[in-house]
């Protein structure tokens, strides 16, 4: 930590300035959320201090203390040096509105699944008070569970993941948003300790990282968990049980929300016999996928 910087810093304005330089000079990688150094720096000094992103003009010339640049300048250190994502940082991260916690046992929350569950997954879902009952699999930290369950009022919603650590994060959140009535978490591989039951509507953000692109990872998405990402050498390893087994989950007239990444081209080649419809979202039209129960295979 530069001693320099100690000495000379003194409002937040100063240290969002440094912390902007120091990301860039060291070439870190964004994406779990924000979109380059200077929002990232918002948000790992802003929230640091516990101040609202939203309002950041009425603090940026505020004086900050000895102890609070020194804990700032920690910080920055921390994400420049050795490349820890700001979500495992502050141990928190933000998805379409929702603040959710978030440490190293899971993904940081991060699908444009979200943008599609915000509005209620219309027009596919015409009435979300009719919805009864959801399943998210490979929920990882709960995020989409818990907006899923925010969304749809009435329903249930069963929470499923393989890893016992993520689901430890998913029921802080699952708790913090006050769902543990509706929200149920499930340790699962895919479908196997279900109870027998069918779903209005599965989503599913699953490990879709191919293993070529695996092996080429930024420092930052090496610290998450391999599980949540790893696909297989196609990234449709998950993606083709799931689909294959999906159809005796859902309702008659259900639907099978999917996020794949960039693997359109994949998906569409290792699910020929089954109807895709891509959906829309500010990442195009290539990312998610919704097929109905009576078209599954």
């Amino acid at each position: 930590m530069s001693i320099d910087a100690q000495a000379n810093l003194r409002t937040i304005r100063d240290v969002l300035r440094y912390a902007v330089t120091r990301m860039n000079e060291g070439d870190v990688c964004f994406g779990h959320g924000q979109v380059d150094a200077v929002d990232e720096g918002l948000f790992l000094v802003l929230r640091s201090l516990r101040l609202p992103l939203e309002r950041a003009d009425l603090f940026l010339d505020s004086f900050l203390t000895h102890a609070e640049i020194n804990s700032l300048l920690q910080t920055i250190d921390q994400r420049v040096r050795k490349r820890t994502p700001a979500a495992y940082l502050l141990r928190e991260a933000w998805l379409q509105g929702y603040r959710f916690y978030v440490d190293e046992r899971a993904i940081i929350p991060r699908s444009f699944l979200a943008e599609l569950l915000k509005d209620g997954l219309a027009p596919w879902v015409q009435k979300p008070e009719a919805v009864a009952d959801v399943l998210d699999m490979c929920t990882g930290s709960g995020c989409l569970a818990v907006m899923a369950a925010e969304v749809f009022p009435q329903a249930h919603v069963d929470a499923v993941d393989i890893s016992p650590d993520a689901l430890a994060v998913a029921k802080r959140n699952i708790a913090d948003y006050r769902l543990l009535e509706r929200v149920a978490p499930v340790q699962s591989d895919l479908f196997a300790e279900l109870p027998s039951k069918r779903y209005d509507i599965i989503i599913c953000n699953p490990p879709y990282v191919t293993d070529e692109s695996m092996a080429a990872l930024p420092r930052e998405y090496q610290q998450e968990p391999r599980l949540a990402l790893a696909g297989g050498a196609d990234g449709m390893a998950v993606v083709r049980r799931l689909v294959r087994a999906a159809r005796g989950y859902l309702k008659r007239g259900g639907l099978l929300f999917v996020e794949v990444g960039g693997g359109r081209a994949a998906a569409e080649q290792t699910l020929k016999d089954v109807p895709l419809t891509w959906l829309t979202t500010s990442d195009g039209d290539d990312t998610v996928f919704m097929a109905k129960q009576e078209e599954l295979p």
